[in-house]
Parts: structure tokens; C-alpha cells; sequence
């Protein structure tokens, strides 16, 4: 069995496997058992595959080992993996956990997953997420809560909670989730594993939407979708399956991203934002991100702690929220926008303006760092009114939602952010931070992660 291999699964990453797969150490089929295996050993407590499709990912892995055999070559052939419950797959529910829609099926199937496929990846299932994919925690009424693997009693974060919880586990090497409002960046936070929100636009979101919903789709503004993984290597490896046009646009558009801006630290310019006029950041979170800079510029990058070029946060987030708003309210019986037309044109003019802003200040840095949240995994909460929610900052309640400030600095200009596990608490909760990149520069970011987990891993 794989244990007698060289690598561990529970610690193994994509491409390491992938390469296993590909020299004939362990078969598809020997990877997949072992996925199923620790699936079932360890996900009862956790909750976090919640729509298991073991069956089908068998006769997958059957296929790839006839790939292999031969001599096909595929960035993921063989690879197990699990995808966010809200990724459209036939024959497979895709609910967003809401009531109303249990056991629905799609009939078609998400670009991003086809295109995992496609790349020879073996789809185990799916993973939890909260009602319409809104909250940073992973429950809802039909699968149950998921727990955080680092203290079960606390959120694994949301809504790709799920999957990084099953990263975290130790269940499987690589997810496929999706960010409107932190929900890739903050359960990498979370559970100490590593998370990447796209560019906007720089993955074809169709596949991913609520049900009932299928066939083409303009997409929503600020959503994206994207790889959570074990390393940062493994970001930029799915990445490079899933980023690209699709449909018309695929006939005229090809994709070249640029490489990454540097390939030592001390090669970037870093700008540090470690404060947000709207949202408070723990002591125990500011703590790593703080070291984090002095062994960066201890490496030899530039470091700077302000810039009169960081656009008008405060001014930016209320028209994300308002934005946001009506995004999120969209299709729900009764519900009333946000803000109306004009307005909503109004925030995209807002949007095209802080785009700009941002291009200006990657003029003079490279990434900044920021807090992907301002607290580490908090405990589970069942209020289901958000203004009564509390988190706890350095002693003090302060408002649950604010929080979406932090993430909102990436999203509202669709910029690329990476988040990295860079420390932990001193209860043992991951710390980590989120590396924002300039627009489709999005190798950066990832690159500036593996620099960190080269350089640093969790010594900070």
C-alpha cells in the first residue's frame, strides 16, 4: 500500500503525486483507495465530504492507470481530489446548502471541474458549505456543520469550509473552491492551508451557480472561482488547468500570464497594511503577520509599513458592500437591491477607479500583505442574525460582519490574493496572511507564498 511508499499521503502534495503516478510508484487506483481510506477514517468527526462519489472516482482512477500505462501525460493524472458542493457535477447534488433544493442534480457540468478532469484529477465528491455559500462558517440544514480539524469546536471558516478542512485532515491533496467575500481565503486562514482568489474573471465561473440554475451566465461580479492546496506549488499548478477563456471567447482569446515578479525574497517590494479603518485585527494574528515582515526584510526585501498610494479603504468598501448587496439578494423571493441601476453603474465607474489606483501603487510594490481576517478560527455560532454575531479582538466584542473588510480590499478591484499559513496562536490555531497581487498578475502572489513556505515554513 501507499504507506510503504516515500510519500505520505496525508502530507503528500498534488504535484509530488502526480510525478509518483507518473514514474509507476503507486497505480491511480492505490491512490484512490487510500483517499476513500482516510475519507472514512477521519471525516466522521469533521464532517467535511459531505457528497461522496466513490464509485464513479474508482472507475476514474481505473482510466488514468490505463493512461499511464499508455504513456499519456496529464498536469494531474490520477490525483485525487474533492470540489465545493456549489460546483455543478452530473449525477451529484448541488444545493448551496439550502433546504428547498435538497437532492437537486445539474445535467452539466462546471467549466473548472471538466477542465480538473480533464487535467486526469479522480473527483472524490464534494464539500460542505453554508447557505448560499454566505458566512465564513460550512453548515447548513442538509449536510450538517463541519468542524475545524485544529479545535472541533470552532468554524473551519467559509464557505469553501469544507474543503480546507479536508485539507487540513489530511483527506486529500487539492480542492476547488470559490471567493465572493473571503470564502477561499479565510478558511485557508482557518485551517492552515493555502488558498488562491483568482483575478476576476481569470476562470470561467459557468458550472458554479445556485440551483436551479444552468446553462451560460454573465457570472456575478467579484465571484471567483479557485484552487485551495497543502502548497503553494499546488496553487500554481491548478491554477494552470483552470485559468483561461471558455465558449466564444476561447476562439479569439488565449491566456498569457505573466511570470512572477521575482524569484527571492528579496527581490519584492512588500507593502504592509496591517490596520483597516472599518475592521479590528487580533494581537495573536497581527503577531505572525509582524514577524512575517521583519524576516522579510531580514532576507533582504524591501519593506514598507504605509503608502499614501493605498486607495480610500473605507470610501471603496461601502460601495463593495452595496454592491455586494444586491449581488447576493439576487433571485431571492421579495428581496429589494441594494442600490438601483444608476447606482450599481455608478459602483462599477467606482470600481474601474480604485483598478486604476491599484495599478498606480503596483508601480512601486510587488504584493502587500495584509490579515486575511482579523481572528483565527473563532467558535462555532448559530445566531442567525449577523448583527447580533460578536468576535472577540483583543479582549473587546466587536461586529461579526466587519470582518468581510479584509477580503473586501482584494475583491472590490478583483485583484489575485494568496493566502499562506505563516504561524499559529497560542491555543494552536493557524495564522495566516493574504498576499494581494496586481490584476492578472496572479503568479506573484502564489510565488511570493511558495517564497514564504520556502523560506519560513512555520518558524515565524
Amino acid at each position: 500500500m501507499l504507506k510503504q511508499k516515500p510519500l505520505d499521503y496525508a502530507t503528500a502534495t498534488a504535484g509530488a503525486l502526480a510525478k509518483a503516478l507518473a514514474a509507476r510508484e503507486v497505480s491511480a487506483v492505490e491512490l484512490c483507495d487510500t483517499a476513500i481510506a482516510a475519507i472514512e477514517a477521519r471525516d466522521e468527526p469533521i464532517n467535511a465530504v459531505v457528497v461522496r462519489d466513490f464509485d464513479r472516482a474508482r472507475d476514474a482512477a481505473k482510466a488514468a492507470d490505463a493512461a499511464l500505462a499508455r504513456g499519456e501525460s496529464r498536469p494531474l493524472l490520477g490525483v485525487p481530489m474533492t470540489v465545493k458542493e456549489s460546483h455543478h457535477i452530473p449525477g451529484l447534488p448541488t444545493t448551496w446548502g439550502l433546504e428547498p433544493f435538497k437532492g437537486w442534480t445539474p445535467t452539466t457540468e462546471a467549466v473548472g471541474v471538466t477542465r480538473l478532469k480533464g487535467a486526469g484529477a479522480v473527483v472524490l465528491g464534494k464539500t460542505n458549505v453554508p447557505p448560499s455559500l454566505g458566512d465564513w462558517q460550512a453548515a447548513n440544514p442538509i449536510y450538517g456543520r463541519t468542524n475545524n480539524p485544529h479545535d472541533l469546536g470552532r468554524s473551519p471558516g467559509g464557505s469553501s469550509g469544507g474543503g480546507a478542512a479536508a485539507l487540513a485532515a489530511g483527506m486529500v491533496p487539492l480542492e476547488y473552491g470559490s471567493d465572493i467575500g473571503g470564502s477561499i481565503r479565510v478558511p485557508a486562514h482557518f485551517c492552515g492551508v493555502f488558498g488562491h482568489k483568482p483575478t476576476y474573471g481569470l476562470v470561467p465561473l459557468a458550472g458554479h451557480a445556485p440551483p436551479p440554475f444552468e446553462g451560460p451566465s454573465a457570472g456575478v461580479e467579484y465571484g471567483v472561482v479557485g484552487p485551495l492546496a497543502r502548497t503553494a506549488s499546488d496553487l500554481a499548478l491548478a491554477l494552470g488547468v483552470l485559468a483561461g477563456a471558455d465558449g466564444d471567447e476561447a476562439r479569439a482569446y488565449r491566456l498569457d500570464l505573466l511570470p512572477p515578479r521575482g524569484a527571492e525574497i528579496a527581490d519584492f517590494r512588500v507593502l504592509l497594511l496591517d490596520a483597516h479603518p472599518l475592521a479590528g485585527v487580533d494581537a495573536e494574528v497581527l503577531a505572525p503577520l509582524h514577524a512575517l515582515a521583519t524576516g522579510l526584510e531580514g532576507q533582504g526585501a524591501e519593506v514598507s509599513y504605509g503608502s499614501s498610494l493605498v486607495p480610500d479603504l473605507a470610501a471603496a468598501h461601502a460601495t463593495y458592500m452595496a454592491m455586494l448587496g444586491t449581488i447576493m439578494s439576487r433571485g431571492r423571493p421579495g428581496a429589494q437591491p441594494a442600490v438601483d441601476t444608476f447606482g450599481y453603474m455608478a459602483g462599477l465607474d467606482a470600481m474601474a477607479r480604485a483598478q486604476a489606483q491599484w495599478s498606480e501603487l503596483f508601480e512601486t510594490f510587488d504584493v502587500v500583505i495584509a490579515p486575511p481576517f482579523g481572528t483565527a478560527a473563532f467558535p462555532h455560532t448559530d445566531e442567525p442574525d449577523w448583527s447580533k454575531r460578536r468576535l472577540t479582538i483583543n479582549g473587546e466584542a466587536t461586529p461579526y460582519g466587519a470582518q468581510i473588510a479584509w477580503s473586501g480590499i482584494a475583491t472590490f478591484p478583483g485583484l489575485p490574493a494568496t493566502c499562506a499559513p505563516i504561524g499559529k496562536t497560542k491555543a494552536g490555531l493557524p495564522v495566516g496572511v493574504q498576499i494581494i497581487g496586481p490584476r492578472y498578475e496572479d503568479r506573484t502572489p502564489i510565488a511570493f507564498a511558495g517564497l514564504i513556505e520556502r523560506e519560513f515554513g512555520a518558524s515565524l
